[in-house]
């Protein structure tokens, strides 16, 4: 691929709030489709929001009826907020575009920057996204006292965590030894140029996922960098290490269009 265009939109104080992203998002892909900007990449942090991919169901919103910006991505509802890098690679690929391979190549940039910090994080079949195993499932404590027989979540498809204590809260996967994501992916792609990406989480409150169903996965949750590694780590000191193996990674990438299954005549 050519060479990307690294914008940082804003972190901390300066966070950009989610319609000015999109906005931005709108403008750069009508741009790059234009061929009037090159493949680029908006870097940044937001204040906190919750955004609802259009796969996503009524019954894993907030349960207290806060706001929530739907959006035109894939994928479900997820948070984005302080302590979370936020990535919007905008790339004009071959078409029909491998959707698939655009977010391999995603992951395979964040599984490296959890490997230069120590953290080793792979791919969940099925699932998108970034993961930190959790140990076998014969091995994780009891939930609230019960056997893994009679854990609810594999009995009851309704079954809501977040009316179950805190025993189920997403952002204690850690603590259950459950699979947990570390950095969601959730993209769009119109006229063969990609929208949105991925969020990646360094040292956010975890708890704000608490209020969802991340995802819309019931039996994993969330974690951080900062809380696998149990040390402090920043923004400003992981972002460079995020910005260079996204660079590595797009870069050094050979995209192909999406094969095409021709019918027998």
């Amino acid at each position: 691929m050519s060479e990307l265009r690294f914008v940082r939109m804003g972190f901390g104080v300066e966070a950009v709030e989610y319609q000015v992203a999109w906005d931005e998002q709108r403008r750069v892909h009508a741009a790059r489709f234009a061929d009037e900007v090159p493949d680029t990449v908006l870097l940044l942090e937001h204040p906190p929001v919750y955004t609802a991919g259009r796969r996503t169901a009524d019954s894993e919103r907030p349960l207290d009826g806060t706001p929530v910006v739907d959006v035109d991505r894939g994928g479900k509802i997820t948070w984005h907020g302080p302590g979370q890098i936020v990535g919007y690679p905008i790339q004009k690929l071959p078409r029909p575009v491998d959707v698939v391979a655009h977010v391999r190549r995603l992951e395979d940039a964040l599984i490296r920057t959890c490997a230069e910090f120590g953290l080793e994080t792979t791919r969940v079949e099925g699932r998108s996204g970034v993961w930190v195993l959790g140990d076998p499932v014969d091995q994780r404590p009891a939930l609230g006292g019960l056997s893994l027989d009679f854990d609810p979540r594999l009995q009851d498809e309704e079954f809501d965590p977040r009316l179950n204590g805190p025993e189920y809260a997403p952002s204690n996967a850690g603590q259950r030894r459950e699979d947990r994501k570390i950095a969601a992916i959730g993209i769009r792609v119109a006229k063969g140029v990609t929208m949105h990406g991925f969020s990646f989480n360094v040292n956010p409150d975890n708890s704000w996922f608490d209020r969802i169903i991340p995802c819309g996965i019931r039996d994993a949750g969330v974690t951080s960098l900062a809380a696998e590694l149990g040390r402090d780590l920043t923004i400003p000191g992981v972002l460079p290490v995020v910005e260079r193996h996204l660079r590595d990674v797009l870069e050094s990438a050979e995209p192909k269009p999406r094969e095409v299954e021709r019918a027998a005549v």
